[in-house]
């Protein structure tokens, strides 16, 4: 597989573009937003530049990196001589189906189609296509120059040769793939996002705050990151999504999203991404501000 195609060009697209191009692969960044585009270029060019600076990559590798990679804005001709589509568009299930059902009317019969869900089913996805064997999920973490792993999740009907072309294209990447069944969450949400809601539902009953509740996860548990700036750093309309499906998924009330989020949400305080969640962000700055609703009076 030498021609990758990669649908959406936000945090996620973008990130999995440049990992791509960095190890040589032909990339075509899909969108149907040219400023989208545009703006993920400035930031894969951002990222390639923070490389740069800490000397893990030449200006040369740079400059070959952004030339693997070119802009798209229709599927039809982004895709057309792909060997390899990963889907990376909202966590959302009704645009995903669209997606696939184009990918597979407009792609090589031979192309595998994988998805960057984080938690929608492969199995339900692939049920859509005439392809099945050649669906799979290739679930990448968040910042994916920066994190190693690869969730890859096998559908019903994926086969033994498309697990495998996965697995070995994942380590080309200098990535971890772990092999994981489709069922609701995956492994990584299935066990993260009761946590994170956990620990809302901690601040909601008023047990602590936000920055008591971090500061616990972070020293007492080792995490680097308290679940709360996760969350906000996930996207509060992502966690709530992913809960939305495990709830629905398992048929059990544990996984119901906290009243808290739910509202933050409808609300528009979705974290990092719209300035403000738990914590209130701040272009340039590094400081962890917590959320004027949640300081204490």
């Amino acid at each position: 597989m030498k021609n990758i195609s990669v649908i959406g060009s936000g945090t996620m697209g973008n990130g999995i573009a440049h990992v791509f191009a960095q190890h040589s692969y032909l990339v075509n960044l899909i969108d149907i937003n040219q400023i989208a585009l545009d703006k993920a270029i400035q930031t894969i060019t951002k990222n390639l530049d923070r490389q740069v600076a800490k000397g893990t990559l030449t200006e040369e590798q740079k400059s070959a990196t952004l030339k693997n990679i070119t802009r798209h804005t229709s599927i039809e001709d982004g895709v057309k001589t792909a060997d390899l589509i990963v889907e990376a568009a909202t966590e959302n299930i009704d645009l995903k189906l669209k997606i696939f059902r184009e990918l597979d009317e407009f792609s090589p019969t031979e192309a595998i189609l994988a998805s960057n869900t984080s938690s929608i089913s492969i199995t339900q996805i692939a049920a859509i296509t005439g392809r099945g064997d050649k669906v799979i999920g290739m679930h990448f973490m968040n910042p994916v120059p920066v994190m190693k792993l690869v969730e890859v999740i096998r559908g019903y009907q994926t086969s033994d040769e498309t697990t495998q072309k996965i697995m070995s294209l994942s380590e080309s990447l200098e990535k971890i793939p772990v092999e994981v069944n489709d069922y609701p969450g995956f492994v990584a949400n299935r066990i993260l996002m009761p946590m994170i809601n956990e620990a809302i539902y901690t601040l909601y009953e008023g047990v602590a705050g936000v920055y008591e509740i971090d500061t616990v996860m972070k020293l007492g548990m080792a995490h680097p990151m308290g679940p709360l700036q996760l969350a906000d750093f996930i996207g509060l309309d992502v966690c709530l999504a992913i809960l939305k499906v495990l709830n629905t998924g398992f048929g059990n009330p544990k996984y119901a999203p906290c009243p808290l989020l739910v509202n933050m949400v409808a609300a528009g305080y979705k974290g990092a991404k719209t300035g403000e969640g738990f914590y209130k962000y701040t272009a340039g700055s590094k400081d962890l501000i917590v959320s004027d609703k949640f300081k204490k009076s």
